[in-house]
């Protein structure tokens, strides 16, 4: 500990507020709140302290800030804005920050849509969600589809320029409310039915279309009337898969927790007016010396932050004491009165243990997956090192593969494995220069010549780089017997450079050429070496055909506006982001022209003269 955190620790506050530790850069490496930040904060520098993790983060700890509150809540609001704004290391997070899948209702609409998205900015539309898979999502809205026949055409107005319906009309799978073959006032009633079956009302609707059933058949139409049965049918399967009733619950949200070293696993069950409408899965990492209430506490900042409500009541683990932190902060979140208990008896305590158990298979599942995984890429190199002989575990793969149409535009990539999974970090490009027409050896020499001469000049020439600067332990040729002769010979010329091992993978009978061997070497095709080469030759075929098409349709770009008039540099980069390549701009409309960020109408209109009156465009 040093001097100046000891002096800090001597005149911390006893009242509530928030904690950051920074290392010696000031760079944040975790923040706290507290109900007493001198109790709290002091408690990480007691070496009576043996919680696991909290070691590594202390020794590294040169100052400490502290932030006043006048209550515990208004400290966790803080806590979670810090958390979010410096991304402290040492803090517990969800596992990929990604956004969740919603259904959205585009209400303000003329003609509303009913579609999936995972963003909540657009104002006027009603949100249902957030939901944890995707592929239930979409199977939702396909069977809301059949029943209320929504438009499925994107954009604030049904409908092509065409006018003519599309072919979802003649399959009913749309009312085509854009030839006005249903009004507004009907094409309206059938979106309050996806809100109703949306919002957990699904006996209003099981009853209407019972009614059109048999009024069909009483009318003897009856092929309207087994339209009917099939979308009661299906609205049926639907609210089956959505849950069991629970009357007597009403709405809350309840959590399970289980945690194992530095992960764990969340689980929670939303339930609407009695109704488990679905079951969400999270994981947690950075959870290491962490107790179940902090973890909890955390949870709740991350979900109930981007969540598009909070409920009423949160049911938590039965062994959660003291959450008058996370009340407060969910009752500022909904702005009215939310209860936060772990209960003790009845219904929500079996919940609670239903939640909690599904947390701890979940983080068993895992686990066991996660060792599973490890245990296949532990094979696949040892495989690799038996089967070529090699001095050394394959722990760090490059693999080189070149690109190309007839000579032009040549390029090259060089993919990274580490531990058998790819480090897209240190993947690389590289533009081949001076070379006339198509030589495939000669432009794999210069490509692995100049990356060893990154590495034997390290980071003298001011040009460091943590992926050049790397040694790998097995570097694979795409090609055969020749590929691998002119990478040899560029490593060769490089100079001084540790050893490293160099293969090739031919393509077409995915045979492995080694230096000194005449004939290649033929692994079985299930063997797990085999198919570890494949997969890091295919990704670097993969990454070099992406950046010779990106060079390629730069050219074109290029080429295209030497002739327009009005495009500069600035226009032209705005041109390329909004349509990604030169086929598109050329094929697009006026109107898809004029829609460009930053593009004026007038300049845009002229573009598209300039492109159709020199036969630019097809």
């Amino acid at each position: 500990m040093s001097d100046d955190v000891r002096e800090q620790l001597g005149t911390l506050p006893r009242g509530p507020g928030v904690y950051l530790f920074r290392d010696e850069g000031d760079d944040v490496l975790y923040v706290g709140k507290a109900k007493s930040l001198r109790a709290r904060v002091r408690s990480y520098f007691n070496r009576g302290d043996q919680r696991l993790g909290i070691d590594r983060m202390v020794g590294r700890v040169r100052r400490i800030e502290v932030i006043v509150t006048r209550s515990e809540a208004e400290a966790l609001h803080l806590e979670q804005n810090l958390v979010k704004r410096h991304r402290p290391p040492f803090n517990v997070r969800l596992r990929d920050d990604k956004s969740f899948p919603y259904i959205a209702v585009t209400a303000s609409d003329e003609y509303p849509r009913v579609m999936f998205t995972r963003e909540r900015h657009r104002r006027g539309a009603v949100y249902f969600g957030p939901f944890a898979n995707a592929k239930r999502v979409r199977e939702t809205l396909d069977v809301l589809n059949r029943v209320f026949q929504f438009r499925p055409c994107e954009g604030p107005n049904p409908g092509r320029h065409s006018g003519i319906p599309c072919l979802d009309f003649h399959i009913e799978r749309c009312t085509a409310p854009c030839i006005g073959a249903v009004s507004r006032e009907e094409y309206r009633a059938q979106i309050d039915g996806v809100i109703a079956f949306l919002s957990g009302d699904t006996r209003s609707i099981v009853r209407e279309l019972e009614r059109k059933m048999r009024e069909a058949a009483g009318g003897e139409r009856y092929e309207e009337a087994a339209r009917y049965r099939n979308r009661l049918i299906a609205i049926e399967s639907l609210a089956e898969r959505q849950g069991a009733d629970r009357k007597t619950v009403g709405t809350v949200d309840v959590i399970g927790l289980a945690a194992d070293g530095d992960r764990a696993a969340v689980q929670l069950f939303p339930l609407r007016d009695g109704k488990l409408i679905d079951r969400y899965a999270f994981h947690l990492e950075n959870v290491e010396g962490q107790d179940r209430a902090t973890i909890l506490e955390s949870f709740c900042l991350e979900y109930y932050t981007s969540a598009p409500r909070v409920p009423p009541q949160v049911i938590v683990p039965c062994d959660i004491e003291h959450t008058e932190a996370i009340a407060g902060f969910l009752s500022r979140l909904r702005g009215s009165a939310v209860e936060v208990r772990a209960p003790v008896r009845g219904e929500k305590r079996r919940l609670a243990e239903l939640a909690d158990e599904n947390a701890r298979l979940a983080l068993t599942h895992e686990a066991t997956a996660a060792e599973r995984t490890r245990l296949r890429r532990v094979e696949a190199l040892e495989s690799l090192r038996e089967s070529l002989n090699l001095e050394s575990l394959p722990v760090r793969v490059e693999c080189f593969d070149i690109s190309n149409i007839q000579g032009r535009d040549i390029v090259a990539s060089m993919t990274v494995f580490v531990d058998a999974q790819p480090k897209k970090a240190h993947y690389r490009t590289f533009s081949v220069h001076g070379l006339e027409g198509q030589d495939d050896f000669a432009s794999m020499a210069q490509v692995v010549a100049r990356r060893f001469a990154r590495l034997r000049d390290g980071g003298d020439t001011g040009r460091h780089d943590a992926s050049f600067s790397s040694v790998p332990n097995l570097v694979v040729i795409d090609g055969g017997k020749g590929q691998l002769a002119a990478a040899l010979e560029a490593i060769h010329e490089t100079g001084e450079l540790p050893r490293v091992a160099v293969i090739a993978l031919a393509k077409r009978e995915e045979a492995v050429y080694v230096p000194g061997s005449p004939a290649p070497i033929v692994l079985e095709r299930h063997d797990p070496g085999l198919q570890l080469l494949q997969r890091i030759r295919d990704e670097a075929h993969r990454f070099a055909v992406s950046y010779h098409r990106q060079r390629r349709d730069t050219r074109a770009f290029a080429s295209i506006f030497d002739t327009l008039e009005g495009i500069g540099p600035a226009r032209r980069r705005a041109i390329l982001r909004h349509f990604g390549s030169a086929e598109r701009f050329l094929a697009a409309s006026q109107e898809e022209v004029e829609a460009v960020p930053g593009l004026p109408a007038k300049t845009a209109r002229a573009v598209f003269a300039q492109l159709h009156r020199t036969g630019g465009a097809p």
